[in-house]
């Protein structure tokens, strides 16, 4: 039995990219405002509970609960664990970075995306793009400075390399979302995604929630990943709400772009996250980056919109549908 054949909307699928986009920016800046009075688990549970009612909405709407059948159930656990551990190494690094800093450390993703298409997917990639790697990955190593110490860093070399981390586990989770795309709905992909936050901060919880590993901690990102639990206070159970909104929103349109148009075409698009993140950091905590930053973010930038551009003019998919299916 042949694949379904997967749709070719471009147009749709960066519209809908550019509103996961701007979700995912008021996400970040929700969490980071919310980062000093709750622990992460708390706030991942929280949403993802939330989140998980409004993608059962969409999985009615695309055809009801049998959307939800999978034959690939083990590939999908592994991704919903990848943009977990995504999740959870960039929100820590927000508890101390500046929120520019922190998203264009994770943005070497697409390059990441590009190294691993050799291994995985046996894909050629040339020097031109070989050299637009190494030039984002002098950004990262600008921006975290690795050659300071003590008193000289604004935060721990660990908590840099936190964004890394997320990037690495987010470009093997898009890989799988071009994958699984060809037969599972977007809703269906979200409700999966939801279903595997809920059980790992619930294990968070059961280990963590009383705040013991906490005490005596001074670093910010362990004391935000580790704190008690406490109840939302005021308008703050509010904000909670739109978080779980907006995990829904991200959830259901970055699997539907990603289903509806190849990698090379929708990706370059991501980067609007990246002023999106300045804007806010601007305007709620008055972070601007500095030119040893701005370098690295112009770095990074640069060498990541260059192998999107590559990948146009070769014509070549960063993800081969081909060999995908072939894996199926």
């Amino acid at each position: 039995m042949h694949p379904p054949e997967k749709s070719n909307k471009p147009g749709a699928a960066i519209g809908l990219l550019l509103i996961g986009m701007v979700a995912i920016s008021i996400n970040d800046m929700l969490i980071k405002l919310l980062s000093g009075g709750y622990p992460l688990h708390q706030m991942v549970f929280i949403r993802s509970v939330i989140g998980i009612s409004f993608s059962l909405v969409f999985v009615k709407l695309e055809g009801g609960w049998s959307v939800l059948k999978t034959d690939h159930p083990y590939l999908h656990l592994l991704r919903g664990f990848l943009i977990v551990l995504a999740n959870l190494s960039f929100f820590t690094a927000l508890a101390t970075l500046p929120l520019a800093t922190t998203t264009a450390m994770f943005f070497v993703a697409p390059l990441v995306i590009t190294l691993l298409s050799i291994p995985l997917l046996g894909e050629p990639v040339g020097p031109l793009r070989i050299c637009a790697v190494i030039v984002g990955f002098v950004g990262v190593i600008i921006m975290t400075q690795p050659w300071q110490g003590g008193a000289e860093r604004d935060a721990p070399l660990f908590v840099y390399l936190l964004p890394i981390i997320g990037a690495v586990s987010y470009a093997l989770f898009q890989l799988l979302t071009r994958m699984l795309g060809v037969s599972a709905k977007a809703s269906a992909m979200a409700v999966y995604i939801q279903a595997t936050f809920i059980a790992v901060s619930v294990a968070f919880w059961i280990a963590a929630g009383d705040g013991r590993y906490a005490v005596g901690l001074e670093d910010e990102s362990l004391i935000f990943l580790l704190r008690a639990w406490v109840w939302p206070q005021g308008n703050d159970v509010w904000l909670f709400m739109v978080l779980g909104l907006n995990v829904a929103i991200v959830g259901y349109t970055m699997s539907q772009a990603y289903r509806m148009a190849d990698a090379a075409t929708v990706a370059p698009f991501e980067y609007t996250g990246l002023p999106l993140a300045i804007f806010w950091g601007w305007v709620i905590w008055g972070d601007l980056p500095d030119a040893v930053i701005l370098l690295g973010i112009t770095l990074i930038l640069g060498s990541g919109l260059f192998v999107f551009l590559r990948e146009r003019v070769k014509k070549r998919n960063l993800v081969s549908d081909k060999r995908l299916q072939r894996r199926l």
